[in-house]
């Protein structure tokens, strides 16, 4: 064969495996996933990257992912959201609620997994669990109930507590429904409650700047504000802290009471999974978690001066000392 010949069958060769190559990528399934960048998202990426492996996709070979982070602007979500919707993904999972009502604005026909979005009944994500009635579901974050068990607990570990602050993201959909239970619940303990809303994480200093002109007993933290920053700021003004997730507490918050994440974000790769295959997000019924985590950090109560009664550490399924 001469060396010309021979050349344009190899490249003719290269070209097959090229044009074979952009053949999967274009069949492969795209998953859009817009995530709120506060503590914790990178282990939800993580967790659920694995849970879509267990199902048989392997990212690169069977399924694409094409993530979406706010890096901290929230204000970033909706255009961020839209481009998911050019690119014609075949679902959208979206990361906390903010990130869940961004996907729900931009389309209403691609299917929309919410993993651990907060009572999505309330924000209007679902008309309902059972029936949600769009092309929203995935797993709903009952962080509103949660951050109402959260002043109990408050007051089981430190019982002369009286008075508790809220810091609640104001143009996150959830803060309504997170301060109302916390609100509740401190009406059923006797605890009086201040609830302070920021316009986002950028009010977070000013607001410990207030805090300390009037110390309450514990501060609890919504999500969404970040968490990194509140627990740091807590810890240095000697604050007892809370939050409903469990990132909270590793990086210096003083305790959380959390859904169990890996069983959540299980559960949306299985959503995932259904949908692909053809299922109807009408069809399938928002789940809620069965499992739930109490972590402390006795390290933190250690540097608080904190003595946390011996009984209540023995009711945390995690303690980090």
């Amino acid at each position: 064969m001469r060396r010309r010949a021979f050349l344009a069958l190899i490249a003719g060769a290269a070209m097959q495996r090229s044009l074979a190559g952009l053949a999967r990528q274009a069949e492969m399934p795209t998953i859009g996933v817009l995530v709120v960048q506060s503590l914790g998202w990178k282990q939800f990426l993580r967790l659920f990257k694995e849970s879509m492996r267990r199902l048989g996709y392997v990212e690169g070979q069977n399924v694409r992912f094409e993530v979406r982070s706010d890096q901290g602007d929230r204000g970033r979500l909706p255009e961020l959201a839209a481009g998911l919707v050019r690119l014609k993904v075949d679902v959208i999972v979206g990361w906390l609620t903010p990130a869940g009502t961004a996907a729900k604005q931009a389309t209403r026909e691609i299917p929309v997994v919410c993993a651990i979005c907060g009572n999505p009944v309330e924000t209007g994500l679902v008309e309902s669990l059972a029936r949600p009635g769009g092309n929203v579901t995935g797993i709903a974050g009952v962080g509103a109930e949660l951050a109402g068990k959260t002043v109990e607990l408050i007051r089981d570990m430190l019982p002369s507590a009286r008075r508790i602050a809220i810091l609640a993201n104001a143009p996150d959909p959830f803060s309504k429904p997170f301060v109302e239970k916390i609100r509740l619940a401190g009406n059923a303990t006797g605890i009086a409650i201040d609830a302070i809303m920021l316009p986002g994480p950028q009010g977070v200093e000013a607001a410990f700047v207030g805090l300390g002109r009037d110390p309450p007993d514990a501060v609890i933290v919504q999500p969404t504000l970040g968490l990194e920053r509140p627990a740091a700021l807590a810890l240095k003004d000697r604050l007892p802290s809370a939050s409903i997730l469990s990132e909270f507490v590793d990086v210096g918050g003083l305790m959380s009471y959390a859904a169990a994440e890996a069983d959540a974000y299980e559960s949306a790769a299985g959503y995932v999974d259904k949908l692909l295959k053809g299922a109807k997000p009408a069809d399938l019924p928002v789940q809620q978690p069965t499992r739930f985590e109490l972590v402390i950090n006795l390290k933190t109560a250690k540097a608080l001066g904190l003595t946390i009664p011996h009984s209540f550490v023995l009711r945390a399924d995690k303690v980090i000392e």
